[in-house]
């Protein structure tokens, strides 16, 4: 094996100690302020998130009987985020990233209490409208999130700031999810709506209070011309790509995850056909969405206790984890009943939240600042297209091909293992080049 060097100071350093992961995920947000107020949003903003999209889908499930009319608002939901990619990466290399979140932040909170508005299923077009131009800022917002990271945290915290960050969307997930299964059952669709608005009026509240030197600002003057236009940016983005491979392989380990989008789907057709709790889907559905969640939290940790910062072993946990998830949806597709469904969903997750959390560190220990919005936009957006190719040929699969759930379920077991093998050469590769960022 090829001699490693760090890129940052801890990351292929075994033998020095580490803290417990408890003392530095704790330390990390009790010492570092700005880390801390990012937190906090990311926090506040999923909790209303998952309450407001179980509401859309029972809505929709109730209102039509129709799987393909959630197919179309998960899709609706994540197809946006490709085609907003290079503007979005654009800007979050251009102007200061801080700015635009806040500025995503108050015009989602707006845009979600339209939603309020509808009373009838002539109204349901308002749904896939404002569903539409709520992820149009989300695109914005999350590349500009991920590549300011790196400049509220040390080196040696990225990692643990990553899995932190993970672990929260999943608490998240998994407290939304179940608490919103039960408000919208008891208090309806329209408190849960309002929960989302308020929750992203406070986020932005949040992010305004951070202070961050953003150098990307400073250093795009000397990285691209002074008066570089979009598309002066956009092929200085493509030339960066073309001369980092790593970088691309990186990016491509998302848009392999993102061919398990249609899970999203199978889940809700799962709990509101298959195991509704009670007469009402919507609590099985939130059941389920919460052990994908409390997995996804659990997965980074362990990942972070296995890989221990390595960035070698990050590069071949990726592998590992895309095979524990396809085996994970092959068991949900023959699960027998709700409670070994939601393990396997936990068991699946917490491999996908492992590629998520090792491909994002990976990119921004390997990326230039001054391209990182760039390359996170295109990371973002193939994920979402790939996720929502996914759910249309789920939806397709189910209304129009009429394949049961579970074959579906199975089939997309069986996908995942694709880019569990097309990644072993990637790891091979790059995994034994550390520290350098000649290919």
């Amino acid at each position: 094996m090829d001699a490693e060097t760090s890129v940052i100071p801890v990351a292929e350093q075994p033998t020095k100690t580490r803290a417990p992961m408890h003392l530095r995920y704790l330390g990390l947000l009790r010492t570092n302020r700005q880390f801390r107020r990012l937190w906090m949003a990311q926090l506040i903003s999923e909790l209303g998130d998952w309450f407001y999209s179980l509401a859309v889908y029972d809505l929709l499930l109730e209102t039509t009987g129709s799987g393909r009319a959630v197919s179309w608002a998960i899709i609706i939901q994540l197809l946006p985020w490709f085609f907003v990619t290079p503007l979005a990466g654009v800007l979050a290399d251009r102007l200061p990233r801080r700015q635009l979140m806040v500025l995503a932040d108050v015009v989602r909170g707006f845009v979600v209490l339209g939603l309020l508005l509808v009373r009838s299923t002539a109204d349901l077009w308002m749904v896939y409208a404002l569903l539409g131009v709520e992820v149009v800022f989300a695109a914005v917002f999350e590349p500009a999130r991920t590549a300011l990271l790196p400049n509220l945290t040390k080196p040696e915290e990225i990692l643990p700031a990553n899995a932190l960050s993970s672990a929260t969307w999943s608490f998240a997930l998994t407290v939304g999810a179940a608490l919103g299964g039960v408000v919208t059952a008891l208090l309806g669709r329209n408190m849960s709506f309002a929960v989302n608005s308020l929750s992203f009026f406070v986020s932005a509240a949040l992010i305004q209070r951070i202070v961050v030197k953003e150098t990307h600002v400073a250093s795009r003057k000397k990285a691209d011309a002074p008066r570089a236009g979009t598309w002066e940016n956009l092929r200085a983005g493509e030339q960066y790509f073309r001369e980092n491979p790593r970088v691309v392989a990186l990016v491509l380990a998302k848009t392999g995850l993102g061919c398990a989008g249609g899970y999203l789907l199978l889940l809700a057709v799962f709990g509101e056909k298959i195991f509704p709790v009670a007469g009402h889907g919507v609590l099985a559905m939130g059941l389920l969405y919460a052990a994908r969640g409390a997995g996804a939290g659990l997965g980074p940790l362990f990942g972070d206790y296995v890989t221990r910062g390595m960035e070698s072993r990050m590069w071949k946990m990726i592998g590992a984890s895309f095979l524990l998830m396809g085996l994970s949806y092959v068991a949900f597709s023959h699960a027998p009943n709700l409670p070994l469904a939601a393990l396997a969903v936990f068991c699946g997750h917490m491999g996908g939240s492992n590629i998520w959390v090792a491909s994002t560190t990976l990119l921004q220990l390997n990326t230039e600042d001054h391209f990182r919005g760039r390359v996170f936009a295109a990371d973002f957006g193939m994920h979402m297209l790939a996720a929502g190719v996914s759910n249309y040929v789920i939806g397709v699969g189910l209304d129009v091909w009429r394949i049961e759930p579970r074959q579906l379920a199975g089939s997309l077991g069986l996908v995942l293992l694709i880019p569990a093998l097309l990644w072993l050469p990637a790891a091979a590769k790059w995994s034994r080049r550390i520290g350098s960022l000649s290919h």
